[in-house]
């Protein structure tokens, strides 16, 4: 057997024992010993192996799939640009704390030095984003290859899924030819791993749990962030806070949710009569101004549930991170919690009554319609932007909706791809709610082979022919309208239903509210829907509804 052939059968085996049981693989001619070797073990039932042309999106895919399902995810390509591909879903996968194994083959260094083809400087590609980082040694027909080899992908392994904090690593892998298996099965030694497929090096399954703090006041709030909304309403029940949530009311449960928070946080006279004295923050907070007002106000103390080193402080004035405090509970005051609760009313109430007055269609109707329409334990992939405000802003309470955001770095790179690589592994049917920039930034990541699995997502689109999210910031003022168009509102003019029949995707284009609900309901395979969107109207609906809920909490 040649020396590639036996580390790329030893590297995907000893994967499988470190439970990696999701690969995702880009076609290469350097990496030819991996997908080999992955495809066997596909065809063996040990994995499921998923193949993609697009680098960009097969590392994406990867991403969706592991934050799903909250396990490493190993994404395997060929040198050179290749492996410059993935550097997005690396920087994503760090921010956000996903655990991807990426593996890039190489050339041996004697042709990285002869200037061989397709040849870059892999060595720390992606610099501090990974936890670890490792070149493999060239394979050699010597004895301790098999137990070096094993013990590198536990390493790896333990540093993706690690005690300190999920996230991605990377194993550079440079193979000499042949890349082929040889017909010979003989190696120098045994390449067989542990007895009944244990890892070769046993870890603890650490999983990075967060562990939770103590209140010492008796008016606080909770701001919960993607993956902590549900733990953040365990806390909160338990102790009487607010909770108030990036994603409004998806996923919140339990009597002190507050499905219309982000609005009431930017009401300047509610909060001044309303500041908590604490706020406790679970995850990291990105999209909301006043969320990170809040959080910078030196009258506030942040309380903060975050498993590592790296967490938000925009005052620097976090005093915990993740620990237990000393100090006694005080008893929840019945009052402050209440007055957070009749306020959600109002709003939540004003909001609906401001939006029920728009002429269909807008985001933050569209918004309202998805989470009202959604089946039960269904997956909701929201994209950057305006989705990731509109979801929030509608309110609508819906515990029992499993929601993922792209929040690390809060690109659109992407977010195709990550939705379907989630929905891929989700047991129910699944959403995602796209602007038309996220959505064509990522289009390639509807490109799947005939014999790839196509999951039952139904991908929406809001297509405002542009940068809709410049109409609610300050150049969006109408001060700047003279250029706002060729530099920020970048129209592009595309025809999403012809780009869906060329990657053979089901396409409805949605133009009344009637077929926007009929096209909400659950059916098998990928399709898209596009609802258009005039972003002209943004700006000044937002403010009328800010105004509604202003007067509704102000007159409560």
């Amino acid at each position: 057997m040649n020396p590639s052939t036996a580390q790329a059968r030893v590297i995907v085996d000893e994967l499988v024992r470190n439970t990696v049981s999701h690969v995702v693989l880009s076609p290469g001619s350097r990496n030819a010993p991996l997908s080999l070797a992955l495809y066997d073990a596909a065809a063996a039932g040990k994995l499921s192996l998923h193949v993609r042309i697009d680098e960009r999106g097969a590392a994406f895919l990867a991403l969706g799939i592991a934050a799903r399902t909250g396990r490493p995810v190993a994404v395997v390509c060929t040198s050179g640009t290749a492996a410059a591909n993935f550097h997005p879903a690396v920087l994503e996968a760090d921010r956000a704390g996903v655990p991807l194994i990426v593996l890039t083959a190489d050339r041996p260094p004697e042709l990285r030095a002869a200037g061989a083809n397709q040849v870059i400087d892999q060595q720390r590609l992606y610099g501090g984003a990974v936890r670890y980082f490792d070149e493999l040694a060239v394979a050699e027909r010597r004895a301790g290859q098999n137990a070096y080899w094993r013990s590198q992908i536990c390493r790896a392994w333990n540093a993706a899924y690690g005690e300190w904090r999920c996230g991605p690593v990377h194993l550079n892998v440079p193979f000499r030819e042949p890349l082929v298996p040889d017909g010979d099965e003989h190696w120098y030694e045994s390449l067989e791993g542990r007895p009944r497929g244990a890892r070769w090096t046993e870890l603890r399954d650490f999983g990075a749990l967060p562990s939770f703090v103590v209140p010492s006041t008796r008016h606080g709030l909770v701001i919960a962030c993607d993956a902590g909304v549900r733990a953040a309403s365990e806390w909160a029940e338990q102790h009487g806070w607010p909770v108030v949530s990036e994603t409004g009311g998806l996923g919140l449960g339990g009597g002190t949710a507050i499905s219309s928070g982000t609005w009431l946080l930017g009401v300047e006279g509610f909060l001044a009569e309303h500041k908590p004295e604490q706020v406790l923050c679970i995850g990291r907070p990105t999209v909301f101004r006043p969320v990170q007002e809040l959080l910078s106000d030196p009258d506030v103390e942040v309380l903060l549930v975050r498993p590592d080193s790296d967490w938000p402080a925009p005052a620097h004035n976090v005093r915990q991170v993740g620990q237990w405090f000393d100090e006694p509970t005080k008893p929840a005051d019945a009052e402050w919690l209440g007055r957070w609760q009749r306020a959600d009313v109002a709003a939540a109430t004003a909001v609906r009554g401001a939006l029920a007055e728009e002429s269909w269609p807008s985001g933050l109707r569209l918004a309202t319609e998805l989470v009202d329409g959604l089946p039960p334990d269904a997956l909701l992939v929201v994209g950057s932007s305006n989705p990731a405000r509109d979801v929030a802003l509608a309110g609508g309470r819906r515990p029992d909706v499993l929601v993922h955001r792209n929040r690390g770095v809060a690109g659109i790179d992407g977010t195709v791809s990550t939705a379907i690589g989630a929905a891929t592994v989700h047991h129910g049917p699944s959403y995602a709610l796209l602007g038309d920039l996220t959505f064509l930034h990522d289009i390639n990541g509807l490109l799947t082979g005939p014999a790839e699995a196509r999951p039952d997502l139904t991908i929406v689109v809001l297509n405002d022919d542009g940068g809709g999210i410049f109409s609610l910031l300050e150049q969006g003022a109408p001060e700047h309208g003279q250029g706002f168009e060729r530099v920020f509102g970048t129209p592009h003019d595309a025809d999403l239903g012809a780009l869906c029949a060329g990657y053979r995707v089901p396409y409805t284009l949605a133009e009344t509210l009637t077929e926007f609900r009929a096209a909400l309901r659950p059916e098998p395979g990928l399709r898209v829907v596009e609802v258009r969107v005039d972003r002209t109207r943004h700006r000044d609906l937002h403010a009328r509804v800010r105004a509604a809920v202003s007067a509704a909490v102000s007159g409560e």
